[in-house]
């Protein structure tokens, strides 16, 4: 008797998914949303088929769009969909405090990023009581793995081979940060990060504004998350890089041995 398989998804309705999930995350990159120009510009798809998804999207609350500004925005159904998975990934309680004892100890702006293919995610943000900040970082945006402190972090203890996939086609993969990123910095960087432990971002995404990270690893082992740091290029300078270096490893040791505790044997 022949084995049952289960039907494969038509080619062209995976594409579909494919499109809907691109554009859900371009949408989410910013919290002011994307123009329907820039989704066209940054997803490759048709003005027509973008516009297409899109109000599609909008009409299942998905995401909307703003008469006023003329972007789209996310929309109310990903907030509840966002919140029921919140359940399953409690990794708020994990690190919160965490960012805080960084905010407080630091006076930075603290954040907990997690990996997403190869890209980081920011997904929380402790304020540090310093006046001056920087707002490179905030909830939702997005990095190519190896640009600013985070994905630097976590990109810094890959396996090899996937660095070295990466870097091959670095232009592609950074796309509009591998000016400001060429591929031999990076590779310093990535190596300057494994001899510390943590990474430093002297002002490549922004000029003036630097930032710190640590990883933290899953209970296999591998760089899943990372927490960082920002703030201007004087108060990363120094003995006291040493010193906010310190702290950073210290709590992402604190959340990867929480981790290790927690998982299922």
């Amino acid at each position: 008797m022949a084995a049952h398989t289960v039907p494969a998804v038509p080619v062209q309705g995976a594409q579909v998914v494919g499109r809907v999930a691109a554009l859900l995350r371009l949408v989410g990159r910013k919290p002011e949303g994307m123009s329907l120009a820039g989704l066209v510009r940054e997803s490759g798809l048709t003005r027509p088929t973008a516009y297409r998804l899109l109000t599609s999207l909008a009409a299942e609350g998905l995401v909307e769009h703003e008469e006023a500004t003329g972007k789209w925005v996310l929309g109310p159904e990903v907030f509840l969909l966002g919140s029921v998975a919140a359940a399953r990934f409690p990794m708020e309680d994990i690190a919160r405090p965490s960012l805080r004892r960084l905010a407080a100890e630091t006076g930075e702006s603290a954040f907990f990023s997690i990996r997403r293919g190869n890209e980081t995610v920011c997904v929380l943000r402790e304020e540090g009581s310093f006046p001056v900040r920087s707002f490179v970082l905030h909830e939702g945006v997005r990095f190519p793995l190896g640009v600013a402190s985070a994905g630097t972090a976590i990109m810094a203890f890959l396996p090899e081979e996937e660095q070295d996939v990466l870097l091959t086609d670095w232009e592609a993969h950074a796309g509009d940060f591998a000016a400001g990123h060429p591929a031999g910095v990076v590779r310093e960087n990535l190596e300057k990060t494994r001899l510390a432990g943590y990474s430093v971002n002297p002002g490549l995404v922004l000029e003036g504004s630097w930032g710190m990270g640590a990883a933290v690893f899953d209970p296999q082992g591998r760089p899943a998350w990372a927490l960082s740091l920002t703030g201007i290029e004087p108060r990363f300078r120094g003995d006291r890089q040493e010193f906010l270096g310190k702290l950073l490893l210290e709590e992402a040791h604190r959340m990867t041995s929480r981790l290790q505790r927690s998982a299922p044997n």
